[in-house]
Order: C-alpha cells, then sequence, then structure tokens
C-alpha cells in the first residue's frame, strides 16, 4: 500500500497540517482525516517501518573530493555511511559530523560577513512563538558572527525585549495583517522580495527566511552557508519521488509532473547570498500572483512554489533534517544532532 495515496491520507507539509486527498481542496485545517487514535498510531508505525526500508543512497567516490567549499572544507563523507551526502547535481548535503564546525566559524569571520535571519510574527503567532524563537536563535544562530534579524509583524510594538549579543541587531518592519492565514503565507516571498531589494539587502551577506513556530536546540553556524540553501523536509526526505506531495494541478505555475522534482523542501527554512534569494522570492511571488489571477491555489501554499523553484534552479547545498526537525515523527537513528525543532501546531489558538 501507497502510503497517503491508495488510503486516502496525507502527511504534513509545513503549513497545514494533516488533509484528505483531491477533491476536499480546503487545507490546513490541521485536524487528522482518520478516526480513531488506535487506527492513527497503527498508520503511523506502518509508516516508519516501512520508510525504514527505503534506502537512502550513497554519494559517489568520485563525487566526494568536488563537495567541499569555503565554509565547510573537505566533507567527511565516511563519517555518515547511511545517509545520503550529495545529490546528482554535485551539492553537498550537511549531516552531523561530515564537517568541522570550527572551520566554517573561522571562514565566516575572515570575511567579515553579516548574516541575515528573518521572520514572520504576525496575528497571534507573535505572542506564542516569537520571543522562544528569538531568544533560542541568541544562543545557537550563527553564534559569534554578525546577524541581523528582521522580524516582519503587524504590531511593531509587542515585539518583546531581547538582549542582543555584541554584533548583532534586531529591526522590526511592519506589515499588513491579511485576514487569511494562507494570504499571510503566501504574501511573504513579496514582502521578502522587496527588502531583499532595499537595507536588508543592503547590510547582509547571506539571509536565512525561517517561519516562527520552531526554536532552535543545537547549533546553526556557517557550515549552513551557500549561495542557494534549501532544507528536506523532515517527513519527507525517504520519500520516494512519486509520493512527494508537490502540486500536481497543471493549471498552477508550482505544478510538478510525475517525472519531475529531485526531493521535497521544507519552506520553514531557506536560504542564500541576496542575488539568490531575490531571483527566488521573485519567481514565487510571480507564480502565486499567476496563480490569484486563474482564480487557484497551491496544494501548500508558498512551500509548493519553493519546490517548484529548487526543481528549476538546484539549490547549491541541501541542510538534512537535523536542521529542521519534528520530535512528533519520534526516534531515527541517523538524527543525531537537531538543530530546529518544531513547536506544537495549535492551529486552532494561532489561525482564528
Amino acid at each position: 500500500m501507497a502510503l497517503g495515496v491508495e488510503s486516502g491520507l496525507s502527511w504534513p507539509g509545513s503549513h497545514g497540517g494533516y488533509r484528505k486527498q483531491e477533491g476536499q481542496r480546503q487545507r490546513g485545517q490541521g485536524k487528522p482525516t482518520w478516526g480513531l487514535p488506535r487506527a492513527k498510531k497503527r498508520l503511523l508505525w506502518v509508516k516508519e517501518y516501512l520508510e525504514g526500508l527505503v534506502p537512502m543512497g550513497i554519494c559517489p567516490t568520485d563525487t566526494r573530493p568536488l563537495l567541499g567549499d569555503n565554509f565547510t572544507g573537505g566533507l567527511r563523507h565516511w563519517a555518515r555511511p547511511e545517509v545520503l551526502t550529495c545529490t546528482s547535481w554535485r551539492a553537498p548535503i550537511i549531516w552531523d559530523g561530515i564537517f568541522d564546525p570550527h572551520e566554517a566559524e573561522q571562514e565566516a569571520r575572515r570575511q567579515n560577513l553579516t548574516i541575515g535571519l528573518t521572520v514572520f510574527a504576525v496575528g497571534r503567532y507573535l505572542e506564542k512563538y516569537l520571543e522562544h524563537f528569538l531568544e533560542s536563535a541568541e544562543q545557537h544562530f550563527m553564534v559569534g558572527q554578525s546577524v541581523v534579524y528582521y522580524v516582519f509583524t503587524d504590531r511593531p510594538e509587542a515585539v518583546p525585549y531581547i538582549a542582543l549579543g555584541q554584533g548583532r541587531l534586531l529591526r522590526v518592519e511592519p506589515v499588513l495583517r491579511e485576514s487569511r492565514w494562507q494570504d499571510v503565507s503566501m504574501a511573504r516571498m513579496h514582502t521578502l522580495h522587496e527588502a531583499l531589494g532595499g537595507p536588508l539587502g543592503q547590510e547582509a551577506d547571506y539571509v536565512f527566511c525561517l517561519d516562527v513556530d520552531q526554536h532552535f536546540t543545537g547549533n546553526f553556524g556557517p557550515e549552513a552557508l551557500s549561495d542557494l540553501v534549501a532544507q528536506l523536509h523532515a517527513w519527507h526526505y525517504r520519500w520516494p519521488r512519486w509520493l512527494l506531495p508537490y502540486e500536481r494541478d497543471k493549471r498552477s505555475a508550482a505544478a510538478l509532473g510525475l517525472g519531475e522534482g529531485d526531493f521535497y523542501y521544507h519552506a520553514a527554512v531557506f536560504g542564500g547570498s541576496v542575488a539568490a534569494l531575490r531571483k527566488l522570492t521573485a519567481h514565487c511571488a510571480l507564480g502565486q500572483q499567476r496563480d490569484r489571477e486563474r482564480g487557484i491555489e497551491a496544494l501548500w501554499h508558498d512551500e509548493s512554489h519553493l519546490n517548484k523553484f529548487f526543481w528549476l534552479y538546484k539549490p547549491t547545498k541541501l541542510l538534512s533534517p537535523e536542521f529542521c526537525w519534528d520530535q512528533k515523527i519520534g526516534w531515527k537513528p541517523e538524527i543525531h544532532c537537531p538543530r530546529l525543532l518544531w513547536e506544537p501546531k495549535e492551529y486552532a489558538l494561532v489561525r482564528n
């Protein structure tokens, strides 16, 4: 049985919880589509068992010497033989243990980089998640580096005070509150594109764009830096391509055919150089605009358009699920040191 297809069930995307398959186009209600807790537990157990049987692949030996960059140096692929550490287009997949964090930190300081971190805290997401997000970022995000936080919110006066370390700044940018949470999610790409073309793009060399309903638990350092960075989705990194929740409606600008797509990427974390992110956000914002003109919405909103972009323009570095993990998945032997953990998805509270 193909989980999520023949069974009529699906698993979480980044913004919407669980949903039924085609024929029920309301996204993100955050409620399971099955009935009894016992049935849910049984299906999750079967899913985890079957996922464990799916091989992740091995990075070819002749490709490995080509994968290092200034931040990671030569990667230690031999340290993680149980996971895939590169892509078919020779981009590294960063797992704990395959890089030297001290080398990455020294290189970032040598280049005198400023790293931006953007986050949207609109409506009840602000009081529920923002303070913990920022406090944990001060402990774990690019420690020892110059960092500028950009908080986009509809209530600038409610942004909590956070004691910042030396060389770290926080800027608050006002945004309008949309009537639907889906519109907040989809407006992000347009807002980011404008910010990257303004002060944010002028003061940062690299930028990471994160969701607010998560918190840092481990070092998220310069080893993650590259021109275009994508995050493997914690729920889908072992799935075969034909099961991945891409947009399949051919009318949508985000649509991918059955033979298209490489991995499924999580919109909760993406990053890169200012120029690369300007291109990414322009592509996604334009695709969303075209969909609105056609009266349709992509399945997972901005995440669907992000996955289309990364299919057309390959990321230069991928972050393993260790960089953004959901504890609801349970223990996995390949997850050694989570950097970010999802917060509980209390949709009834924050989306009403």
